[in-house]
């Protein structure tokens, strides 16, 4: 099963000679699983951190102790620090960083369907945010297309 942009992605990254790295929260590895299931992707996946507890995004991604502290685990600066975190430490040219609440339950005060994706690479680091709807697997699924779209809007390719 792979999906129009994952495909566009891995081509993409492949043709510019440039990896990717993931740090997951909400979507538990999906972004890196749906990145690998295309084929020749081996070649620009360089791997992916599943940061599910909050203690984690700190001892594996870097995430700042104090911002997990003061703001909690879904804010935008989390998934700024995730993708930057994924970045560096997997040594890829682009990182993503995802973060949310799935739901059914708000998290911290947080409702469900909130996700912030995290974007770094060459041109900097930037954060879109998602407002979803939808059980489990639906905000899951889209916060993973989400994030495969960002990417493909970075690496401009067209949509569509």
């Amino acid at each position: 099963m792979t999906l129009p942009p994952a495909e566009d992605v891995v081509r993409a990254l492949r043709e510019r000679g440039e990896t990717v790295a993931t740090a997951e929260s909400l979507t538990a590895g999906l972004v890196t699983a749906t990145l690998t299931a295309v084929p020749g992707s081996s070649a620009v996946v360089r791997g992916g951190l599943v940061v599910y507890a909050t203690d984690l995004k700190h001892a594996l991604a870097g995430v700042s102790a104090d911002l997990l502290a003061e703001h909690g685990a879904v804010h935008p600066e989390v998934a700024r620090q995730l993708a930057a975190g994924a970045r560096e430490r997997c040594g890829a040219t682009w990182g993503l960083g995802l973060t949310g609440v799935a739901g059914p339950d708000p998290q911290d005060g947080v409702p469900a369907g909130t996700v912030h994706i995290g974007l770094s690479g060459p041109p900097g680091s930037f954060v879109r945010m998602l407002t979803l709807s939808g059980d489990r697997h639906e905000i899951r699924t889209a916060s993973t297309t989400g994030a495969l779209d960002l990417l493909r809007r970075y690496l401009e390719i067209p949509v569509g």
